[in-house]
């Protein structure tokens, strides 16, 4: 019920931005009238994801989990090769990114799929495999497998790109490591690495615009901007390039300028449902999708955000009620695997869009117009429930 009513939220708020109480003189919304229409489709085989993630005892998709995330290693292959090797007629380049394919069957246009999206599944499966038994962690030396399956479609992501899937994919990593039993000295060890090794990276791999989002936590202080204005070492340090105010208000902080100010107009009651300025103008881009959340915060105030984490809340208590009450290994790690997977995808969210964490492109679970992260976000649900369905039977009182 609690993803059905995060559902219907964000139904109704793609339809909202798309058709507001007041139609703009410009007709700005036009483009994103009929979005809903497809939201409902997608909810719908979404729906219908959850129920096939409920059919089969999870631990049979354990024993596939290597074959799942070895197909999706090789579609997210596709994608690089497209990218930098070889343009394919099924992977078209949306905003100058490779992250969608596209099939076409008996001349039928099939709905595109990202393969990032279902990597975090995958991904999650296979991990959750891997550390079922105790000797795959225990030492530094086992983690370099659990790491590898971590590295592979990484790099694969990263060089679509996708910064989002990127940064979710760490996190959810360190918290099945540590539920799965791993040593904090040797956790630590990992994050002193990359820590050391992120300056390489952000000098040689990150192109100027993924520094700017990175660097925007930073660059909404005056006084930040100021120095980087004034001395052009730092400006390129930031954002790769030499620094400009002008750039960052119409460029570089353009989105997140505009999505504090949808926060900050919602009040503490919101403008209502289908008003607003940020509903009724192209104020804000991707309004429907990356940056929903404002809009939520526009319409609905913070007593309409405060409910919206309410929900949130309450799939994460279940799920770690399931995850504790289950005594098999891969039981347990597949459900906090989920389980991370959605907390970081909703606090990055949310984050950005109020400047506390850099934009990158991760949408909101349930919410965010999007038929594979919709898709992929009710199965992991549908996982989860599976988890807390067939969960052991034990005679014993748990110690």
């Amino acid at each position: 019920m609690t993803a059905l009513a995060l559902m219907a939220i964000g139904i109704a708020t793609v339809y909202s931005v798309g058709n507001p109480a007041e139609t703009s003189p410009a007709n700005e919304t036009a483009n994103l009238a009929h979005l809903w229409k497809k939201q409902i489709i997608f909810a719908g085989i979404g729906f219908l994801g959850f129920l096939g993630a409920n059919a089969i005892n999870y631990r049979r998709l354990g024993a596939l989990s290597y074959w799942i995330y070895a197909v999706v290693l090789l579609l997210l292959l596709l994608l690089v090769v497209s990218r930098y090797i070889v343009p394919l007629p099924f992977v078209p380049e949306i905003k100058g990114a490779h992250r969608w394919i596209r099939f076409r069957v008996a001349g039928v246009q099939l709905p595109q799929i990202q393969p990032s999206e279902v990597c975090k599944l995958a991904y999650i499966l296979a991990l959750a495999w891997y550390l079922r038994y105790r000797s795959n962690y225990r030492n530094f030396r086992a983690l370099v497998g659990p790491f590898v399956l971590t590295l592979l479609p990484m790099a694969l992501i990263v060089l679509e790109p996708d910064l989002g899937t990127v940064v979710l994919m760490m996190p959810i990593f360190f918290v099945m490591l540590f539920v799965a039993g791993a040593k904090v000295r040797h956790l630590a060890i990992i994050v002193l690495m990359a820590v050391l090794l992120s300056p390489v990276l952000w000098f040689t791999m990150m192109k100027p615009y993924q520094q700017a989002r990175i660097s925007s936590v930073l660059l909404q202080s005056a006084w930040v901007r100021e120095k980087a204005e004034a001395h052009p070492w730092l400006g390129k340090a930031l954002v790769g390039k030499e620094f400009s105010e002008r750039r960052w208000k119409n460029d570089w902080g353009y989105h997140l300028i505009r999505s504090k100010y949808a926060v900050a107009s919602g009040g503490v009651t919101g403008s209502g449902f289908q008003q607003g300025p940020f509903v009724k103008y192209n104020f804000l881009p991707d309004r429907h999708n990356d940056f929903i959340f404002a809009i939520i915060a526009h319409q609905w105030g913070l007593l309409g955000c405060l409910g919206l984490l309410g929900l949130y809340a309450i799939i994460v208590a279940c799920g770690l009620e399931i995850a504790e009450n289950n005594t098999d290994p891969f039981g347990r790690l597949l459900a906090m695997g989920i389980l991370a997977m959605f907390a970081v995808e909703v606090l990055v969210n949310m984050s950005m869009t109020v400047g506390l964490m850099p934009i990158t492109g991760l949408t909101l679970p349930f919410v965010s117009y999007g038929g594979s992260s919709l898709l992929v976000s009710m199965i992991a649900l549908g996982l989860l429930n599976n988890v807390g369905r067939c969960r052991p039977f034990t005679v014993a009182r748990k110690m």
